[in-house]
């Protein structure tokens, strides 16, 4: 997965670990732990393991090497050709170096030019791999899409009206307060599997939000860049007198 996949969709339902949240959930927790009893209304949820945990994610991690195992050869097969390369250059700048007067100025180049093939090579794999890359980032937004949903009715079923993440949490015992396995429950209710294989043409959100933005800036620019010839113009309009 992508493998951010806490979303901004749980909104207030998630309370983040500030300050009145955190204390709200250490007096409950104390008193559970003095009292030996559960206080209702509270719990806590690893989203990305709820996320991880449920059956459409593992089935498309499942199915993902054979989907697009010619990917996955051709980047093997270019990535051992990258080292075959490599090696006889690091090997070389190795033995260079430990001589006994090495020729610093060779070194540098040396050092360079393997360090512009390591690179070159890592975008060459991104670029094979991005067809894996977009799956993982498709199913992962399938199942997000479902979060906010599987989360209100996990916190429905159980009662709970005080959701925190695991950060938040100063001690627990137990899994009394666990609401992560109901979440993944009610997400493979709603999402029982995901599409594996991008429509044409998609692309993840990080990318569409970065054209966006992109669009934006350009169509901020376009306006000053058509009122400048405009405002040049003004000393040479007509007088009124």
């Amino acid at each position: 997965m992508t493998k951010s996949l806490v979303s901004a969709a749980l909104g207030a339902a998630l309370v983040l670990g500030m300050a009145t949240p955190a204390l709200a959930q250490q007096r409950p927790a104390a008193a559970a732990a003095a009292t030996g009893t559960v206080v209702n209304g509270i719990a806590w949820a690893n989203i990305e393991a709820a996320e991880a945990g449920t059956n459409a994610f593992k089935t498309a991690e499942s199915q993902r090497p054979v989907t697009y195992k010619a990917q996955y050869d051709q980047a093997e097969a270019r990535s051992q050709a990258l080292n075959a390369q490599i090696k006889p250059l690091v090997d070389k700048f190795n033995a260079d170096r430990a001589a006994a007067a090495p020729n610093q100025a060779s070194l540098q180049q040396q050092a360079q030019a393997i360090q512009q093939i390591q690179q070159g090579g890592q975008a060459e794999l991104q670029r094979i791999l991005q067809p894996v890359a977009y799956s993982q980032a498709y199913v992962a937004e399938q199942i997000e899409g479902k979060l906010q949903q599987a989360v209100d009715a996990a916190m429905t079923k159980r009662g709970v009206t005080l959701l925190l993440k695991p950060e938040s949490l100063l001690q627990v015992s137990g899994q009394a307060y666990n609401l992560t396995p109901e979440v993944t429950a009610q997400l493979n209710t709603l999402i029982p599997t995901a599409q594996l294989v991008p429509p044409a043409g998609w692309e993840p959100r990080e990318v569409r939000e970065a054209k966006a933005q992109q669009a934006a800036q350009a169509g901020q620019a376009a306006p000053a860049a058509a009122a400048a010839p405009a405002a040049s113009a003004k000393p040479g309009q007509p007088s009124r007198n």
